[in-house]
């Protein structure tokens, strides 16, 4: 890749330090052209280190987050997600909230022309919850 078309203001990417965020609203996910908007293709997020808080026990909630996507004009940058991700660390929330703000902050910021975001939360009372948003069915 050039110089000429290196992304530009991305400012997390290569950072030494960095500096988590206390909470989704305090971060910043950043993005870059999408250089093959010619065609449609997927790209997909998957960690299995998310983790919350139950909002009554103050429990920790451990969850595999997966995030799929089409492109439009923009895809976002994986260090910028990553840290919008473990922004949620401090946060006391429902599985529910916790999956349609992923998907919503990523609809809002990306457009994708498909989006689906989905949470496999680990056993909670002997029960997992598996939360999931199709843009396709949304």
């Amino acid at each position: 890749m050039t110089d000429e078309k290196k992304p530009t203001g991305l400012t997390l990417l290569k950072k030494g330090e960095t500096r988590y965020p206390e909470s989704p609203d305090e971060a910043r996910m950043e993005t870059f052209e999408n250089a093959s908007r010619q065609r449609n293709y997927w790209i997909t997020f998957e960690t299995a280190e998310f983790t919350s808080l139950c909002p009554i026990t103050g429990q920790p909630d451990f969850a595999t987050i997966r995030i799929e996507y089409i492109p439009d004009g923009l895809c976002v940058e994986s260090k910028s997600l990553k840290l919008y991700l473990f922004s949620f660390r401090q946060i006391g929330t429902f599985y529910e909230e916790i999956v349609n703000r992923i998907y919503s902050d990523l609809a809002e910021l990306l457009k994708p022309r498909r989006l689906i975001v989905s949470g496999n939360f680990t056993a909670r009372g002997g029960i997992t919850s598996n939360v999931k948003i199709d843009s396709a069915e949304a």
